[in-house]
């Protein structure tokens, strides 16, 4: 699983509210969503992020991978 968590703090660190996202970014409100929910987003929708973000910002300050459980494994 990937989950987006840091990316709320980062932003929250760099002064850039959801609200300044998509209305002045034109991040919409379903992509933040789905952000909020840790679902699938597009890499488009990252490099826009990390974009706004600027220099020196990479995945790792935005994302986590988290591995799913193995079930029944073994």
């Amino acid at each position: 699983m990937i989950k987006f968590d840091k990316l709320f703090e980062t932003l929250k660190e760099n002064g850039i509210s959801q609200y300044r996202l998509y209305t002045y970014y034109g991040i919409s409100r379903s992509q933040i969503h789905r952000l909020k929910s840790n679902q699938s987003v597009t890499t488009h929708t990252l490099d826009i992020l990390l974009n706004i973000l600027g220099e020196g910002f990479t995945l790792d300050d935005i994302a986590e991978f988290i591995p799913d459980p193995m079930e029944n494994a073994g």
